[in-house]
């Protein structure tokens, strides 16, 4: 850690070449330990492959951007191409899994005249860029070619779009689904898959396709184009938008643009990345979104920001119980939340849907049973912060102004709901709310969202993606959804493009044959060590506790267990896994270590080397000898990390295990 810190922000330009175009139409990227190579042919415009430690990944796929005068970004004659080695060490984070990042890469950009394209090879991923240069003035892109034609029929983890219809019609959607597991042959031609999506080539090696430093551009789709080919597709620009959706939050596309996005002289557009790695646990430790985001102002002053944990409303449906008040959405409620959390060390209480007058697309307009400026200054008497939730269009109205009234109130942060859509309208949303965010000292969560895409990077005070099935989704699944599976399948393919707004905590647990869903008393699938687990083991640096305080006081033990989780980290070790099955992590702040394992509905011993931790007291959470027919069933065990550091664990079926380490 001290050499990192000593050559932090270290850049080393280990070599640098120039060569024309006449002499060089073939081009070979290596990254820095050589186990990916890149082939970048310059021939009739762009195409590039991929081999892994000699294996082909992708066959040449074209790349090139069309714009709507009729220039291709990638095509025509060849000014200059660079190549070089950079060297940036001991990078220190400020929200992130782990307190310093490397940025280690080989680079390749070819100069066109009117743009960039670069390439970079890092030791897990292939990402490249086009960048304009144009100096003329802005322009509109008509399309972007992007194709990933795949060397072979792959084992692929699809997350389709739910809705059906025309692609127009899927560019609408919630971006939660489980993941549809087949070869690459049988992608279904009529559905978008959203990003991240995952692939496995020969050897258990594991390819993933997401992007990074998404602003101002549409996010990107994958289709099926072939056998083994996908393509990139992207949302048109809206051309007229009116409010409506749920509860009038929402934006509903009348029109649009037969162009994907209005752009700027000098703008970089985003990463599109394969990442490429020998097994699936180091899925889970990739830092290759991080590295590919724009970084945050170094100027700013981020300290303000206070990650943390939230006890939450709505999952739970107020209920609490053995108070002499009705629960819902008032004062006398809040109250009971804010006393709950103030209580066990909780940092934030959020107000969900209902505070603001419903349908009114008005987040002024707050409902008599709320005293919005009482909460707040009981709130901070009992040093606990308030969070609002708030519909897309809402804060769409006047977001500036929204923000400053609140964050003068004392409001800590906004839960914004419902964009479900990443057009490029909703993207430069996005980016609106994380900059006015950052000048209120307001933290951001976004609720029905696209994945991360670096945000998180640029702007810290931004904590949180959904996009992502999360725990929400069992208030009314059909009993047949697998959420279990999909809990072991999430750690290396969604968490890898960033932080997710699962929202863990449950309280009432169910097994495989007990599960139904229950809107008002709702019900995990799986153990309760499970949900224990998933603190140390889902990242998000504002981490929801989704059962209700009276659930949490009859069950002390596992609510001083959560309670004193941290959620962000110094460091973070993944175990071991494999995509679906189970998954171990852990995770260090300061001198404490926070381990978690999960599996899916098959009862599993595992052997974790825990080591490195440098050894003591353990607190561990195991599920019960009877959590296979009763999930709520644990046992807490204090015992000494053995001198080998090997710990062998049991989980039930749809269990977990859960440690602390200090």
């Amino acid at each position: 850690m001290n050499m990192k810190r000593l050559f932090a922000a270290l850049l080393t330009v280990l070599s640098l070449s120039f060569m024309s175009h006449a002499a060089k139409k073939e081009c070979i990227l290596n990254s820095p330990d050589s186990g990916i190579s890149v082939k970048i042919s310059t021939v009739d415009g762009v195409a590039y492959s991929v081999d892994y430690n000699g294996q082909e990944i992708l066959a040449p796929s074209r790349i090139s951007m069309t714009l709507e005068d009729g220039r291709v970004f990638g095509q025509g004659k060849i000014r200059k191409i660079r190549s070089g080695s950079v060297e940036n060490r001991g990078i220190r984070t400020i929200v992130y899994k782990k307190e310093y990042v490397d940025d280690v890469y080989n680079f390749l950009a070819i100069d066109f005249k009117d743009c960039t394209l670069e390439f970079r090879a890092y030791d897990d991923a292939v990402a490249y860029r086009f960048v304009s240069t144009d100096r003329k003035g802005g322009f509109n892109v008509a399309g972007e070619q992007a194709e990933f034609n795949f060397a072979g029929n792959l084992k692929t983890w699809i997350p389709y779009v739910r809705t059906k219809g025309t692609f127009e019609q899927q560019w609408c959607n919630s971006f939660e689904n489980i993941y549809t597991v087949s070869p690459l042959s049988e992608w279904n031609r009529e559905q978008l898959a959203f990003l991240p999506v995952a692939f496995e080539a020969a050897d258990g090696v594991k390819v993933i396709i997401t992007e990074s430093d998404l602003r101002h551009y549409p996010g990107m789709y994958l289709s099926s184009v072939g056998e083994t080919s996908l393509k990139g597709v992207h949302a048109t620009r809206p051309a007229e938008t009116v409010v409506g959706g749920h509860n009038m939050l929402q934006g509903v596309i009348r029109s649009r643009h037969d162009y994907i996005a209005e752009a700027t002289c000098g703008q970089e557009f985003p990463w599109r990345i394969i990442g490429i790695v020998p097994q699936a646990k180091d899925l889970a430790g990739t830092d290759i979104v991080w590295n590919l985001a724009k970084p945050s102002d170094p100027q700013a002053d981020w300290s303000w920001i206070r990650p943390g944990k939230v006890a939450w409303d709505w999952w739970n449906n107020w209920n609490i119980y053995g108070v002499d008040f009705k629960s819902g959405v008032n004062n006398d409620t809040y109250k009971y939340y804010i006393d709950f959390a103030s209580a066990n060390g909780i940092e934030y209480v959020i107000l969900d849907e209902g505070w603001a007058v419903n349908l009114k697309t008005d987040l002024m307009q707050i409902v008599p049973e709320i005293d919005l400026v009482e909460l707040t200054e009981y709130a901070k008497s009992r040093n606990v912060g308030l969070i609002l939730w708030a519909g897309y269009k809402a804060v769409d109205k006047d977001i500036e102004g929204i923000f400053r009234h609140y964050s003068q109130m004392g409001i800590k942060g906004f839960k914004i709901d419902f964009m479900d859509r990443d057009d490029q309208e909703v993207v430069d949303f996005y980016e609106d709310c994380a900059r006015l965010g950052a000048k209120y000292h307001l933290l951001i969560d976004f609720h029905g969202a696209f994945k991360p895409a670096g945000l998180t990077r640029t702007y810290p005070n931004v904590l949180n993606f959904e996009g992502v099935h999360g725990l929400e989704q069992v208030k009314w699944i059909p009993a047949s959804t697998d959420q279990v599976t999909y809990d072991v399948t999430i750690p290396f393919i969604r968490m890898m493009a960033g932080p997710m707004d699962y929202t863990q905590g449950a309280m009432r647990n169910a097994t495989k044959r007990n599960y139904h869903p229950c809107n008002s008393e709702p019900m995990s699938q799986g153990t309760r060590c499970r949900q224990l687990a998933e603190y140390a083991i889902f990242d998000a640096p504002l981490t929801m506790m989704c059962d209700s305080p009276s659930a949490y006081m009859d069950e002390p033990e596992c609510t001083e267990f959560i309670a004193g989780f941290p959620t962000t980290w110094d460091e973070t070790v993944p175990l071991c896994g494999e995509i679906g099955e189970y998954v171990a992590i852990a995770r260090r702040k300061g001198d404490k270590w926070y381990v978690g394992a999960m599996t899916d509905w098959n009862a599993r011993d595992l052997e974790l080397d825990l080591g490195f931790t440098g050894g003591g007291k353990m607190t561990v959470f195991q599920d019960g000898v009877n959590a296979h027919r009763i999930a709520k069933d644990y046992r807490k065990v204090s015992t000494e990390l053995p001198s080998d550091g090997k710990v062998l664990i049991h989980m039930a079926p749809g269990g977990g295990w859960a440690a602390v380490i200090e």
